[in-house]
């Protein structure tokens, strides 16, 4: 399992000017991480990537997520390209749907039928790709997508590593099941279970890959898991109440309450979504009181730092091959050091 670290959202607290964002890919480096990942949320997620490979030699550089149904895939397929030169073959392009009303009210582009537009935006910017890497005719007609004009002028130059590798954020059976079909990758969403991975995910994204004539063997998940940790018990107690805020804000979300009913907890996501709509100033810390030790300890890995590697490891080590620490509270990222050094010990030791 390859262990993979977040960029810090820019701003206070945060990498903000060039030199700090270079620096933070040399430390993500340095401290033995294997990709950084870049979000798509107040900026743009490729921006920041490019000091980080400037700065950097090994590390791979991802974006988890860039919104897809926000650009199209000519504009996407030119900047996914040219980061891909301008790493030497690093990117790892993460892609997510978004939900309907940012996609048409925030961004103001068109919406519907979001896992088949997925798979024609994925098939379509491989078809461009293809063009600039033989130098054949570009002829992709799709339902949502078509890209029939490419002249020379306009072609890049084609990349020595190839195009690089596509991840599919998914939260449902029908983008899992496209994830399958035409990436390369599967993005979870981090309200997951061990249980719901290996009992719905997998089976789910097998159907995938068998249109692709494909094994899961052939195919990574980059898994971003939710953790409590701390070098104090007053550091576990605040982490443990920032998680159960988190769990229960997407356990508020009905698109969510699949994997609580998977867990035969529904009533849990019903009482959620009604206290999240309710006018109770208090009701977001009454919503994380909701999930008790027994629902904390399913979604998150709750562990000391000296044992979360290993604890990490025994969940989803013969699930995932790409991990990162998802930790919506306020802590040192050093805390997450003992458990990169465990899980590359533990690469090390199954050849990988």
């Amino acid at each position: 399992m390859h262990v993979d670290a977040k960029l810090a959202k820019p701003g206070p607290g945060g990498p903000a000017t060039l030199a700090e964002l270079t620096e933070e890919g040399r430390r993500a480096e340095r401290e033995g991480y294997h990709a950084l990942w870049s979000a798509e949320s107040s900026g743009d997620p490729f921006l920041p990537l490019v000091p980080a490979a400037q700065g950097t030699e090994h590390l791979r550089l991802g974006t988890a997520i860039a919104v897809a149904f926000a650009r199209n895939p000519m504009s996407l397929a030119y900047t996914a390209h040219h980061l891909q030169l301008l790493s030497g073959g690093r990117l790892l392009l993460g892609l997510g749907s978004q939900v309907k009303p940012h996609i048409e009210r925030r961004f103001g582009m068109p919406w519907s039928h979001p896992a088949p537009r997925m798979r024609e935006f994925v098939e379509a910017m491989r078809a461009i790709w293809s063009c600039w890497q033989t130098g054949g005719k570009l002829d992709f007609r799709g339902e949502f997508y078509s890209h029939t004009l490419m002249t020379p002028f306009f072609a890049p130059e084609p990349s020595p590593w190839g195009p690089p590798k596509i991840f599919v954020a998914a939260v449902g059976d029908r983008m899992t099941e496209v994830a399958g079909a035409v990436c390369d990758g599967l993005l979870p969403h981090p309200f997951t279970t061990e249980r719901f991975l290996r009992e719905r995910t997998i089976p789910t994204l097998k159907r995938g890959l068998v249109q692709s004539g494909r094994a899961l063997g052939e195919f990574s998940i980059s898994l971003s898991g939710l953790v409590v940790s701390g070098k104090t018990e007053e550091d576990m107690a605040r982490a443990a109440a920032g998680v159960r805020r988190q769990i229960a804000f997407y356990g508020s979300t009905p698109a969510y309450h699949s994997v609580l009913a998977h867990h035969v907890w529904p009533d849990l996501g019903t009482e959620l979504t009604a206290l999240s709509k309710s006018a109770d100033p208090d009701r977001w810390r009454r919503m994380g009181d909701l999930v008790d030790d027994e629902v904390l300890g399913t979604f998150a890995v709750v562990a000391e730092p000296d044992r979360l590697g290993a604890a990490v490891h025994a969940r989803f080590g013969d699930l995932v091959d790409r991990f990162s620490f998802y930790a919506p509270y306020d802590h040192d990222p050093a805390v997450w050091l003992p458990a990169v050094a465990e899980l590359n010990s533990s690469n090390r030791t199954a050849g990988s």
